[in-house]
């Protein structure tokens, strides 16, 4: 039996004339296939998250251990504390810069913790929950060092300003290592609260593994929370050189720190201080290093919905003000993020990033409380599901990782093109372990910090400060604004990372 020829070419008429108008049919087809192939190219969620944990490592302070997978960093930093008689070593440098800031690594903690608290079982999952923990350890093995006392916190070592004017590696730095603490009599209630945030939350992150472990730290921050509210004043005050971070003020700690504490251990304490709070916060613009109140909010109003909190007073405000706040951010409320051209969520135009990976954060975790209790958010502009608010965060993180107008990854190391003149100290100057030469305070300035040349060393997972609100990035790095990653900017993506993987 002979087959027919397939309808396509059967009889097909045809003239000269329709030519063009074929030809401008299967472009449209062309482009149109191009454009549902590269929207069909999932992102590798998992080989991020395990580049954004590798980031905390090269960032790493101290004594390396063995088991140190960045090679290209070697121990730094190993007097810390010796001008004052108490062991400061360990911890994390900040950024680009080789200081140890305590207030924003506080937060940083705080959220590693929180990513292992909600997403523990995808980080097990994705084979990273060690690794997450190692992370948050390395931290909160520094903060019980510099709590030697209980009215007593080491909140910064180093001198940014002496730091800001070399440009060296951290393993052969000349800068100086100034220890600054707070005290009864120098005062800092947003840095001692918010790092009693930090130790709660990594108390609840290591008490299924190291309970032990999870009981030092909880005791740490019992102890901080209360000499924040003994002692109040804003830590700026008490360390002038901490300008780098100033805070805009304290109530936000305390309200952070005692909802952190509430969820570690039911303690009616803690409660009474939330109920009790004349500052709820309103409904803020942002969630950040220094403003903690939509972080609060939506920690309390997670335990509303799962019944661990009433909901009348103060409870309420929390829900209904956190709320609004994650409305603005999907933009379904009465005061909506800005965002770029393209889309994505936009607030500043020095290290925008770091805000929005926050924000994701809150509006991830939150999706999931909703979905386990049959609940939706009501906001001015409609109903949001949970579902919904997945696929928002999903195309802010894709916008993240390379699908923007530059094709341009914003994590270092990550996709086929990413930034690689990184405003980092150490990434941008060769390794000590391939050169134990002194690099001096000016010279690496003028021959790596100046250098038209890639970092010789990729500072795999490290968020950069991002693009503008036209989407354009500048790669080079005298561009701190946008090409400086920070350890608060990975913070949060760690755990949204392993939720999306």
């Amino acid at each position: 039996m002979q087959l027919q020829p397939p309808l396509l070419f059967h009889h097909f008429p045809y003239s000269s004339q329709m030519a063009p108008k074929i030809k401008a049919t299967l472009l449209v087809l062309g482009l149109s296939l191009l454009l549902l192939l590269q929207e069909a190219v999932s992102v590798d969620y998992g080989s991020a998250l395990t580049k954004s944990l590798l980031y905390f490592e090269a960032q790493r302070s101290g004594k390396l251990p063995s088991n140190q997978r960045v090679s290209w960093r070697g121990d730094s930093a190993l007097k810390d504390g010796s001008d004052v008689g108490v062991d400061l070593v360990g911890g994390y440098y900040d950024a680009g810069d080789n200081v140890k800031f305590g207030f924003p690594l506080a937060f940083t903690v705080t959220m590693l913790s929180w990513s292992v608290i909600d997403f523990g079982s995808q980080l097990s999952a994705g084979k990273e929950l060690d690794n997450a923990l190692a992370a948050i350890k390395w931290g909160t093995d520094y903060f019980i060092k510099a709590h030697p006392q209980a009215t007593v916190l080491y909140g910064q070592v180093g001198d940014g300003d002496a730091d800001h004017a070399c440009w060296q590696r951290p393993e052969d730095m000349t800068t100086p290592r100034t220890s600054y603490k707070i005290d009864e009599q120098n005062p800092g209630s947003d840095l001692a609260g918010e790092t009693a945030a930090a130790l709660a939350a990594a108390s609840i992150a290591f008490s299924k593994s190291d309970s032990d472990y999870s009981s030092q730290l909880l005791d740490h921050a019992k102890q901080l929370f209360d000499f924040a509210k003994s002692h109040q004043g804003i830590y700026q005050n008490s360390i002038p050189q901490a300008h780098f971070y100033s805070s805009s003020g304290f109530q936000d700690e305390l309200l952070w720190a005692a909802a952190w504490l509430f969820r570690a251990t039911n303690d009616k304490t803690y409660s009474d201080y939330l109920s009790s709070s004349g500052n709820t916060g309103g409904t803020r613009t942002m969630f950040s290093w220094d403003d903690k109140y939509s972080g609060a909010q939506i920690l309390i109003s997670k335990l509303i919905l799962e019944g661990k909190a009433p909901s009348d007073g103060n409870w309420g405000s929390f829900k209904n003000q956190g709320e609004q706040f994650i409305c603005n951010v999907v933009q379904k409320g009465s005061n909506n993020v800005k965002k770029t051209n393209a889309g994505a969520l936009w607030w500043d135009s020095f290290n925008n990033l770091q805000y929005t990976t926050s924000a994701l954060f809150l509006t991830l975790s939150y999706s999931d409380s909703l979905s386990s209790t049959k609940s939706s958010l009501t906001c001015p502009a409609g109903a949001v599901s949970s579902g919904d608010l997945i696929s928002f965060t999903r195309s802010q993180v894709d916008y993240i990782l390379g699908k923007n107008p530059k094709g341009l990854s914003y994590m270092v190391g990550f996709g086929s093109s990413f930034p690689v003149k990184v405003h980092h100290r150490g990434a941008s100057i060769v390794s000590i372990k391939q050169s134990r030469a002194q690099v001096t305070c000016q010279e690496g300035f003028n021959v790596w910090f100046n250098s038209q040349s890639p970092n010789p060393n990729v500072l795999e997972g490290a968020i950069v400060g991002g693009p503008d609100q036209g989407d354009n990035y500048t790669d080079s790095r005298s561009n701190f604004q946008q090409a400086e990653p920070a350890t608060v900017n990975s913070g949060p993506i760690v755990g949204i990372l392993a939720r999306l993987a």
